[in-house]
């Protein structure tokens, strides 16, 4: 009996060990609990690195570790961290949990009443924290350390009639406490609308309103001591620091008038600070003021101030009622931007501001800006003699058709007359100046071809030819100039200009002094593209041969990445630090210490945080984000070949099921944009998706995932899709472990418009979704992109949708690639997903596909996501779409029973109380 009884109990422990240690398939209340690394910070002396864990729904955990792995502390609700300057402090916000807040507001709890975040002061090297509640806003140093500055609401004792309300569109104001981090000594000003810290020195500037006690005015404080450098109330914007901090500027309207008139400011040290530009000088132009939203800056060398006018704005006729005003909007064919553009950019514009300057040495305020131009850049960070502008006002109106790149003329301002000359005419390319500002580059989307331009001479230099240096994108397959590959900056004193190919970084004389040189020297040969890696670089700045950098490679055959060690003097001698069959991340390095992190990721390995030195010899995982997903049945990802019916050799990646056995046949997605093999050793990080599957809970739930890649052809982009993807199916037909009668598809935008083209082609898929689909070219060539305000035509003669040409010059083109004219042959079940409140493809081209398939009785349905843009962005309506597109699915590849929403529908009724998600008999 006992015998019998030893072997029943070893029986159950180990079948419950078993049933413990078997994977089970991913569902999406799984994925909503992943988390992801959205904060990774490494102080300045390597010695802490700081994360942040987030799942899609549920509180993140802040976590602070050790480049050795050491887990010193982590905190639920953490977020927004930054680590002081000597690396002893970390600051951060901690959010009330997410539980308490639904709570809360399930019982109706007003706004105001809700928990207020905190901020946490977190001292790393004693692991002690100090909690201040009801935070508003914070700032540290950024080059300095020692001290914070906060702003925390205070409890809120006064009677309804007592508060303080916001008057005349001003800043909220709070008090504002100055801490020392090091002995904790407080300072607390009241009522203050903004703040800031010098970059430098250990200054900072603030604005009060004042109170009984405290004068209201502008505020320098400086070890300790605050000094009022302008005494009064007003209205003050654009309170700006030099780099230094021995000068404050700021913007002021002290009439206390209803319109407002501002004068620019600035404080050099002395006791007081001083108009130094108003509404009334000479030198800005009449009916202009200067403006309150124009930022203020400092040109490096502390020599300059710039700050921006405005025409003064129209005033409304105030003899009239709203009512008697008729509102209309006016479209005129020959402006320079459409109706719905200037309409949708309303709002900016009105806040536009032009850029002027004062020279503080005299005094002397030059305009710089006009009208004439559509942007303008400093040069040198506002210590050259010249601005650089840029106009593509002759040319706004084909910008509808054509697209971009803008056609533009460059200008030089002189800085200190405000006159300009054009110094190249109709350029196709955005122009650029180097960091010392001895010229200006730019890339020639015409010829495919860097150029530069010597400031001082005046002389134009064609640095890279395509018969030299490939520039310019190999692969473009859009009737449109192709884009280039980039640059890497410049050398230092503008020696160089660095360019990429395809595959290597090419040195170039910036006036063809030398010839180019093929720095990285192989990666053509060896089909490796190199792309260079600088560590805190701050942008724009020029390279540093001495500095230590290294090179990230990419390899086309097996699409890993790689480290190579990378001396700018001896680029021969570059090495190999790590490689493998993985997707390695742009890895970042401490300030002051020789620490790395990067993370290494494939569709099997999560992309956790490593550290390591340079030498990348040993790397030490610091995080451990996601360790639930040994628990689950997880899928593989390999590259497929086969040649498309154009005779081209494809790629494409294909995910199998953990455990794939290749005798049973299994149901298959196909799902794709335009070419996605690169990403082949992507973890694809598990996601309740806005618009497509996700790859890891379909293979866990025994799908075949297929993405392939398409090549287009100028003319035919709906052909070329299936010149592409029908062989590619047949290919992995051919493999034998695929249900030819289990083959669905899915895609969005452009995704979604080729399966749709695909279903009037083939009936070889059982189910296809198609999410926001252009099915019918001719009137959303003439539609609007709600989100910009722009025409969609560009996008059918030159971009994406490459019919390159316009619906009058190639009306078949259109009628050929629209789906809408063939809905008769569609045989396969159609679900739409297209939102009412679609920026980018026209909401009407979902209805016109559903009234479409309708009308021919062909089974369909259309998910419109309310108030969501071109995909759904919150996270109810994300998940709500992903267990429709599985129960879709689920029905026509495996026979699974039709849910109560796809068999019956949900009448409008019983929106948001039925989801129909029930699955019928």
């Amino acid at each position: 009996m006992k015998k019998l009884l030893f072997i029943f109990t070893f029986s159950v422990l180990a079948v419950l060990a078993f049933a413990q240690n078997e994977k089970r398939p991913l569902t999406f209340d799984d994925i909503l609990k992943w988390n992801r690394i959205t904060e990774t910070h490494l102080s300045n002396n390597g010695k802490y690195i700081v994360y942040k864990e987030e799942p899609w729904k549920g509180d993140p955990v802040l976590k602070i570790t050790t480049p050795a792995g050491e887990e010193k502390a982590a905190i639920e609700c953490g977020t927004g961290a930054q680590i002081t300057a000597d690396s002893r402090f970390l600051v951060f916000t901690l959010k009330a949990p997410e539980d308490s807040i639904r709570a809360l507001k399930l019982k109706k709890t007003k706004k105001e009443d809700l928990p207020k975040d905190k901020l946490v002061i977190y001292d790393l090297d004693k692991g002690t924290q100090e909690v201040i509640e009801q935070i508003k806003s914070f700032k540290i140093p950024a080059e300095w350390s020692g001290w914070i500055a906060y702003q925390a609401e205070k409890a809120d004792t006064t009677s309804g009639s007592d508060k303080k309300e916001k008057k005349n569109g001003k800043d909220e104001t709070f008090p504002l406490v100055i801490k020392n981090l090091i002995n904790g000594e407080e300072k607390e000003f009241p009522a203050v609308s903004s703040y800031d810290f010098s970059e430098e020195n250990k200054i900072l500037a603030f604005v009060s309103e004042g109170d009984s006690v405290f004068d209201a005015g502008v505020y320098v404080w400086e070890n300790g001591n605050e000094q009022k450098i302008l005494n009064g109330k007003g209205d003050f914007k654009q309170l700006t620091l030099s780099k230094t901090a021995n000068k404050v500027a700021f913007l002021a309207d002290t009439t206390g008038s209803k319109e407002k008139s501002y004068a620019l400011y600035l404080w050099s040290g002395d006791e007081s600070a001083e108009i130094i530009a108003a509404n009334d000088s000479k030198a800005i132009p009449e009916g202009w003021e200067i403006s309150s939203n124009g930022r203020l800056s400092f040109s490096d060398n502390n020599e300059r101030l710039f700050f921006g006018t405005a025409p003064v704005p129209a005033e409304k006729d105030t003899t009239k009622l709203e009512e008697e005003i008729p509102m209309l909007d006016i479209w005129h064919w020959n402006e320079e931007e459409l109706q719905t553009v200037q309409l949708n950019n309303k709002s900016r514009d009105e806040k536009k501001s032009y850029l002027s300057v004062v020279h503080l040495s005299d005094n002397k305020t030059v305009q710089l800006e006009t009208e004439l131009f559509s942007g303008v850049d400093l040069i040198n960070k506002g210590n050259a003699d010249y601005l650089l502008a840029y106009s593509n006002r002759p040319y706004a109106v084909q910008v509808m058709w054509e697209g971009q790149p803008n056609h533009l003329d460059f200008y030089l301002v002189d800085i200190h007359t405000g006159e300009h000359k054009m110094v190249k005419k109709d350029c196709r390319a955005r122009p650029m100046s180097s960091p010392n500002g001895n010229y200006l580059y730019w890339y020639n989307a015409i010829d495919t071809t860097w150029n530069t331009y010597n400031i001082a001479t005046g002389k134009e230099f064609v640095v890279s030819v395509p018969q030299q240096i490939q520039v310019a994108d190999e692969l473009n397959d859009i009737p449109n100039p192709p884009s280039s590959y980039g640059t890497a900056g410049w050398l230092q004193d503008d020696k160089a200009l660095l360019v990429y190919d395809r595959y290597d970084l090419w040195q170039v004389d910036p006036e063809n002094n030398s010839a180019p040189l093929n720095v990285t020297q192989n990666g053509r040969t060896n089909k490796t593209s190199y792309r260079l890696v600088r560590f805190n670089a701050k942008r724009g700045e020029s390279l540093d041969p001495s500095e230590p950098m290294l090179l990230k490679a990419f390899d086309d055959a097996s699409k890993a990445n790689s480290y190579f060690s990378f001396d700018w003097e001896k680029p021969e001698k570059k090495r190999i630090l790590l490689d493998g069959n993985f997707k390695l991340s742009t890895p970042s390095k401490a300030k002051d210490a020789d620490v790395v992190v990067f993370t290494k990721e494939n569709f099997r390995t999560y992309p956790n945080l490593l550290a390591t030195d340079l030498n990348f010899k040993k790397q030490v995982q610091v995080s451990d984000a996601a360790p639930q997903q040994k628990n689950f049945i997880w899928g593989t990802a390999e590259l497929v070949s086969w040649r498309s019916l154009d005779g081209l050799v494809l790629e494409g990646t294909l995910h199998k099921p953990e455990n794939f056995d290749p005798s049973k046949k299994y149901p298959m997605i196909v799902n794709f944009y335009e070419k996605s093999s690169d990403e082949l050793l992507e973890y694809r990080m598990p996601e309740t998706h806005r618009s497509t599957i996700d790859y890891h809970y379909y293979t866990s739930n025994g799908y075949v995932v297929f993405n392939p890649d398409v090549h287009y052809r100028e003319g035919y982009p709906g052909e070329s899709a299936f010149n592409c993807v029908m062989p590619g199916i047949t290919h992995i037909l051919e493999m034998g472990f695929v249900d030819p009668k289990r083959i669905g598809a899915q895609g969005h935008s452009w995704g979604g418009y080729q399966v749709a083209y695909l279903a009037t082609r083939t009936n070889l898929f059982a189910a296809i979704e198609s999410g926001a689909p252009v099915v019918n070219m001719f009137s959303a060539y003439g539609g609007i992109r709600w989100g910009s305000g722009l025409n969609r035509a560009f996008q059918y003669e030159h971009t994406q949708s490459r019919i390159g040409k316009s619906i009058w010059e190639a009306p078949l083109r259109y009628l050929e690639n629209s789906p809408l004219f063939t809905l008769d042959k569609i045989e396969t079940p159609i679900l739409i997903m297209h939102n009412d409140d679609d920026g980018a493809v026209p909401w009407y081209q979902g209805i016109e596909f559903f009234i479409g398939l309708r009308r021919l009785g062909k089974p369909s349905w259309l998910l419109n996501y309310n108030d969501a843009d071109h995909w759904p962005l919150k996270l109810r309506d994300k998940h709500d779409f992903q267990i429709r597109l599985a129960q879709f699915f689920d029905h026509y590849l495996k026979d699974a029973p039709m849910p109560v929403w796809m068999k019956e529908g949900v009448p409008a009724t019983k929106k948001g109380i039925e989801m129909g998600y029930e699955l019928t008999k």
